[in-house]
């Protein structure tokens, strides 16, 4: 392994701080936070029935202080049917047994925060289980009770439109889904109602303001637990018929004013993947996913994709000049647009996204350089537990819980690999009543392992991010501006800023050598901080700088 420079710096330097502060909308918090993404059935197993708990992630909160994150995102923990994944809830209000109880999430809330770690948890905002008591009131002939218009019901069983489900309810009519045809949508109103359908009733109507309500009543139960904020599924999907989401972004304006009003350091995340809609809709960060607008799938997505399979741009073949154009177009488009007001922020992957160990990207190199990419941009990083390891999808992993909708899922959700010991060290159960099933490989990484290699890709991560919080210019509050021609994919260059520090950053997630040239930016000796240093040749000039640079590499020059 190549030896990896650090800035003497990382031991020294103090946080500077810009004259402008950066997204003064946001809570302080979050302007240095790191968020590690756990998918609460696979990380740890503390009472040995296979399946992981809030005990077994607070268990474990050392780890995650270790690595320099600061904060948790837990998948859904409420009360469900588990026809999804956990996104079938039947209980807002309590956490589901198989995680154990509200006094529990309360004991983890509090061991987080003496860590310095925040915890947001997941909410499911547009539609409940089939089971939930709401909607089995909602089946009632009788159409006047409490949870009546809770939900989206047609006149009449012969009404059918698309996305409307069958029903054998005594009620007449058939109810609008969310997703899976378990999850009947939460009747947040259209935004234009159509005439023709009378049972499309406007938002300000009792029955959406009711659910609004009853949105903003979840929200407080579990803030004034001491929980930090939320990441909202499928945040655009509240209101019906929003062209523009016009009526969603007003919704979502009322509650993030009512709280910020209530908790001013709490943080709404949002799956939208449109910033400029969410973040100027009250949302602190969008998550740039694979749905919404191009930006991670033709950058990161290389397996199960047939437009983006191995000419994604972090593909060692090289072949991802178009998907290079369409991420470096769309995302500065929405960067500049949020810059003051929040972050549209990519997630290394998640419970629904491919891992970064997939396809023909598949060796420690590769996965170093991908994920410095996403620990060197101007967004809290959001990782998924077991990236910083290298951990990769486990293709024979068996359908789980709603997990094959339209793709493996599972690949992605398998046990967290602790050790080389029994179940990777996830569970002492017998793995045949494991949640998913271990990788099988002999060799497959674990973090007892990796720990105790200077050279591995857990210790570059936890480096990493120490030099990202030691060089503010890497961090939030510096800028981002592309530096490479956006017409030539590789190598992509950079440059962080502050008042005080430039800093440089070359990616070239290829299989070969490459060139670029950019303005020069007057510097003698360009001093690289990090990577291997004969990894590139700069070459300084008048009038412009010359770069050569190898094959999968990632460096940081300070100018």
């Amino acid at each position: 392994m190549k030896k990896i420079f650090l800035s003497v710096t990382l031991l020294l330097c103090s946080i500077w701080q810009t004259k402008a502060e950066i997204n003064p909308a946001v809570p302080n918090w979050l302007k240095d936070a790191a968020i590690y993404h756990i998918y609460p059935s696979s990380f740890k197993d503390s009472d040995g029935d296979g399946v992981g708990d809030l005990e077994g992630i607070r268990s474990k909160l050392d780890y995650v202080q270790s690595l320099g994150m600061t904060a948790i995102w837990m998948s859904p923990i409420f009360q469900s049917e588990w026809k999804d994944g956990g996104y079938d809830i039947t209980d807002f209000y309590r956490v589901d047994p198989r995680f154990g109880t509200n006094v529990d999430l309360v004991r983890l809330v509090k061991s987080a925060h003496e860590k310095g770690i925040k915890i947001i948890l997941d909410l499911v905002a547009g539609h409940t289980s089939d089971q939930h008591p709401w909607f089995k009131e909602s089946r009632s002939k009788d159409t006047e009770l409490v949870h009546s218009d809770y939900f989206i019901w047609t006149k009449d069983k012969k009404t059918k439109p698309k996305n409307y489900i069958s029903s054998d309810a005594p009620r007449e009519g058939n109810y609008l889904k969310n997703f899976f045809d378990c999850q009947p949508a939460l009747n947040y109103g259209f935004a234009k109602p159509n005439p023709k359908n009378p049972w499309e009733q406007p938002v300000d109507a009792p029955g959406p303001k009711a659910v609004r309500q009853e949105l903003k009543n979840i929200v407080a139960f579990w803030m004034d637990k001491g929980v930090d904020g939320f990441r909202v599924d499928m945040a655009s999907s509240l209101i019906k018929n929003d062209p523009g989401h016009v009526e969603t972004q007003k919704l979502w304006k009322e509650v993030r004013a009512w709280f910020e009003a209530k908790y001013p350091q709490g943080v709404f995340m949002s799956e939208w993947n449109n910033p400029k809609e969410a973040i100027s809709g009250g949302f602190h960060i969008d998550l740039l996913i694979h749905n919404g607008v191009r930006m991670y799938r033709p950058l990161i997505i290389n397996v199960g994709d047939k437009m983006s399979r191995d000419t994604c741009y972090f593909a060692i073949e090289g072949l991802g000049q178009k998907q290079f154009k369409q991420f470096i177009d769309n995302y500065t488009e929405q960067y500049l647009a949020t810059r003051n007001l929040g972050y549209p922020t990519m997630p290394t992957c998640s419970h629904d996204i491919w891992r970064l160990n997939s396809g023909s990207r598949n060796t420690p190199e590769q996965l170093k350089m991908t994920i410095s990419f996403f620990l060197t941009m101007p967004w809290p990083p959001i990782v998924y537990y077991g990236e910083e390891i290298g951990m990769k999808n486990l293709w024979f992993a068996p359908e789980k819980e709603g997990s094959k909708s339209s793709r493996n899922r599972s690949a992605v959700r398998t046990p967290m690999q602790w050790t080389s010991g029994v179940n990777a060290g996830f569970s002492t159960a017998p793995s045949s009543k494991l949640y998913l099933p271990i990788d099988t490989a002999a060799n497959y990484p674990n973090v007892a392992q990796q720990e105790l290699d200077p050279n591995s890709q857990l210790n570059y991560f936890k480096n990493l991010l120490l030099l990202r919080k030691a060089h503010p210019a890497l961090g939030t509050r510096g800028e981002w501006k592309l530096i490479s021609d956006p017409n030539q994919a590789y190598p992509m260059v950079y440059l962080r800023t502050t008042e005080n520090e430039r800093l440089l950053v070359v990616v070239n997630p290829s299989g070969k050598e490459v060139v670029c040239s950019f303005p020069s930016f007057g510097v003698k000796k360009p001093l690289p901080i990090w990577g291997n240093p004969k990894a590139v040749k700069y070459k300084t000039g008048k009038i412009s700088d010359e770069l050569k640079v190898k094959a999968v590499s990632f460096t940081i020059f300070q100018l």
